[in-house]
């Protein structure tokens, strides 16, 4: 299937998700902002699991824990994503939990995406060789080409469209032809509900909008348009909205979108969203109980991103460090007490590679500033948690941009964007414990070395044994785990 099947669960439910690998190359699958509480063992990346081999197969099994939203999975290895593997996830509310908004008449995953029509092999070689991923060579809707993605609209009804943007790098901009779209969801958090007339949605990024079908659409079918935002030509990826008395295709033109390069739309746009403080998520209490403004700042990290030629190749870095993989996962370096030098450098002196880590206790709380000097959108993704996007601005930061962040009603999420010659900061309590990814989103970043580690330990077991540490602290390892590496005969 292209795109993968639709993974349904509620909160808590325990899924299970078997895979075979029937690729001449080893793979990995991971779940844009499914948190796996306390269980970086299904992570699904390369520092937290061993891939499955060609012709093996391995369950992934967790815990929906304390979650409702849209996400969706990918392929975590070797640009395996830029030939699909992927898929939406719809996590839904227990019975007894209200939901903001009336039940949807129906729910429809919408997966938008850049694509390159170049073999995913042909692009990594580039990628390896130091030429970065051309322009796209189109946009597709569910996998699909111009006006091949259909969705029926019954007159008078209202749907719930849960909008991914899986592509490899580009931005992109939604709309539908005559139809508002009302916000009230983006990855796991319910936002206040407003109308937009397009949406500019990041890579990596997942809403939610609920749009009400027109009590008489007179014959006519109407445009889906998920076009590029911040390239030199604009790419559109087109879709139909279809009516059951429309007599065929849309036709005319395109509903149009912001300009081109139209940064302060995008940027005010996204100001405009603020969280619900009066609905309940997965839990009963109202999200706005959670008073994250009042917590005192453990630790500040400044996060600058850039591309830096390191020996003879250009490589993507964070504070001047490209990642550079272990031959085994951190996660059984760290179990199996494998000595495995790593280090987190605030800004390094030259450019180099190495295994960045940033080490911290249970229930810190980090603030970190994503800083942008390049001409590019950056979007940046942290497993295992949401945070809460307090601030985002041109030029560069200083602490006297504290004084404008928002510490009341900030959107909490997984997945934020990083404008050109901008920041972006973030507040993150880690109550997660595990091995946690924090990388790029854009996939020749991730794929050359633009990301790090976040290692959360108790207080109360950071000198222990990973064995030693109490299954309600964190779980323990997997019965099926795959060895590899120093660990494969541990």
């Amino acid at each position: 299937m292209f795109p993968g099947p639709v993974l349904y669960a509620s909160t808590n439910d325990v899924v299970n998700v078997n895979i075979h690998n029937n690729l001449t190359e080893p793979f990995l699958m991971t779940w844009n902002g499914v948190q796996m509480r306390k269980n970086s063992w299904q992570d699904g990346v390369q520092e937290t699991n061993c891939p499955i081999l060609p012709g093996q197969n391995w369950t992934y099994s967790f815990q929906i824990k304390d979650q409702i939203g849209s996400f969706f999975y990918f392929p975590s290895l070797l640009l395996h994503k830029a030939a699909g593997g992927y898929g939406a996830i719809h996590l839904n509310n227990l019975p007894i939990i209200p939901i903001p908004f009336p039940q949807p008449y129906k729910d429809y995953a919408v997966l938008i995406g850049d694509w390159f029509n170049a073999d995913y092999r042909d692009l990594r070689a580039s990628l390896e060789n130091g030429v970065f991923l051309p322009h796209p060579d189109g946009i597709l809707i569910n996998g699909l080409g111009p006006n091949q993605a259909r969705f029926e609209f019954e007159l008078s009804a209202t749907y719930r469209l849960r909008i991914s943007n899986v592509g490899l790098k580009t931005s992109l901009n939604f709309r539908i032809e005559d139809h508002r779209m009302l916000l009230m969801e983006t990855e796991g958090s319910y936002l206040i509900q407003q109308y937009y007339d397009s949406l500019d949605i990041h890579v990596g990024q997942s809403y939610s909008v609920l749009v009400t079908a027109k009590n008489q659409a007179n014959g006519k079918s109407y445009y889906m348009v998920a076009s590029s935002r911040f390239t030199i030509l604009e790419h559109s990826g087109i879709g139909v909205i279809h009516y059951p008395d429309a007599a065929g295709d849309p036709v005319g033109p395109l509903p149009l979108g912001p300009g081109l390069s139209n940064y302060n739309f995008s940027i005010e746009q996204a100001r405009s969203m603020r969280w619900d403080l009066i609905a309940s998520a997965a839990r009963p209490n109202p999200q706005g109980s959670y008073h994250y403004g009042t917590i005192p700042i453990t630790r500040t990290l400044i996060l600058e991103n850039n591309v830096m030629v390191i020996g003879s190749k250009r490589r993507f870095t964070i504070n001047g460090i490209s990642f550079m993989h272990s031959d085994t996962p951190l996660k059984l370096l760290d179990y199996f007490q494998l000595n495995e030098e790593s280090k987190f450098a605030a800004a390094a002196a030259l450019p180099s590679s190495a295994t960045s880590v940033v080490d911290a206790f249970y229930r810190d709380f980090f603030h970190i500033v994503f800083q942008n000097p390049l001409l590019e959108v950056q979007s940046w993704h942290i497993d295992g948690y949401n945070f809460f996007v307090v601030g985002m601005g041109w030029g560069l930061w200083d602490e006297s941009k504290k004084a404008g962040y928002n510490i009341v009603d900030a959107v909490s999420r997984s997945t934020v964007q990083v404008y050109p010659l901008s920041w972006t900061a973030i507040l993150m309590e880690l109550d997660n414990l595990g091995t946690w990814n924090l990388r790029s989103q854009n996939a020749e970043n991730w794929y050359l070395g633009q990301e790090l580690y976040i290692r959360v330990k108790g207080v109360w077991n950071w000198l222990d044994e990973q064995s030693d540490i109490s299954a309600r602290d964190e779980a323990p390892i997997p019965d099926n785990v795959i060895k590899c590496g120093r660990a494969a005969d541990l």
